[in-house]
């Protein structure tokens, strides 16, 4: 355990030592329907909004329970933190109608941003043919929206190919989005190859990272089969003999993990993170206590 604490300690301290500008973070949270579980997110979002994030977002899930808990679930972390926090909104499953009213709906509460995505399409729901760059220029109709999209740097599951990718994500910008968050990705070279192709095919937007915490390996192995993110081998070796139970370690590797993506990110011209909690908070808290602390 103490070479790992020493090997993170070294990382943290060259990549501090290299730091000349300020990094900016933002979070992603998931709704819940549980009180108690709701209370402790609520907790969490009071304790990262410390480190003064540029915004948060909250989810927008598949079923229509977690829908309703959307908008709930930002206006109390809004309220809760002073900070901007940013509502996903999924086609999957609505109308434009039905679209256009929660559009209307948080405008009218103040929320002046979202996050637009197509959305999953589960078993019981029916495909309706609208798609994220549908709902960029509804929302653009509605109000002056400022609106973030996705972006693939593996390319999208169900993308004909990346270049087909590519024209999508540039449609969206031209039709008004502003900002763009990564799917999560492990291969820092594939993200740059990636940013470099947005740049070529004339998409000038900020292009956000996001970066995924590994809590448990059989979850990262379940993500990535849906995602089309690879995950790279010397990450299932160092987790391969790890005892289940061992959080500490796997929380330090996970740590390492994180250091060293945003240290080669940092050299390479990036200055904003978006970091997906999956609710948690002991890996990101402890990243940016770390990174954040040179600027407080």
């Amino acid at each position: 355990m103490s070479y790992l604490i020493d090997y993170n300690k070294n990382l943290i301290n060259k990549f501090l030592s290299d730091m000349k500008e300020k990094i900016n973070i933002s979070f992603e949270f998931f709704p819940s329907s549980n009180n108690i579980l709701f209370e402790n997110l609520l907790n969490i979002s009071k304790k990262l909004s410390n480190f003064s994030p540029s915004f948060f977002s909250v989810t927008y899930g598949a079923n229509s329970g977690e829908k309703l808990l959307t908008k709930k679930t930002v206006l109390s972390i809004k309220k809760n933190t002073k900070i901007n926090t940013i509502p996903h909104l999924t086609c999957s499953g609505l109308s434009y109608n039905e679209l256009q009213n929660i559009a209307y709906d948080y405008w009218n509460a103040g929320i002046k941003s979202i996050v637009a995505l197509r959305g999953d399409y589960k078993d019981n729901i029916i495909k309706n043919n609208i798609y994220a760059i549908n709902l960029v220029l509804l929302l653009k109709k509605i109000a002056n929206f400022k609106i973030f999209v996705a972006a693939y740097p593996e390319v999208h599951p169900e993308a004909k190919s990346a270049k087909h990718d590519l024209i999508f994500l540039k449609n969206k910008i031209d039709l008004g989005a502003s900002g763009i968050i990564t799917q999560f990705f492990f291969n820092v070279e594939k993200f740059l190859i990636f940013r470099d192709r947005c740049f070529s095919f004339g998409i000038r937007k900020k292009i956000i990272p996001g970066i995924l915490p590994i809590l448990n390996i059989d979850q990262l192995k379940r993500f990535s089969s849906l995602t089309n993110v690879n995950i790279p081998k010397y990450i299932y070796r160092i987790y391969k003999n790890i005892n289940i139970d061992d959080n500490i370690t796997k929380n330090m590797l996970s740590c390492s993990i994180i250091i060293d993506m945003l240290k080669c990110l940092y050299q390479e011209g990036v200055r904003d993170f978006h970091f997906y909690t999956l609710n948690r908070l002991d890996i990101v808290y402890s990243l940016c206590s770390f990174l954040l602390n040179k600027y407080n």
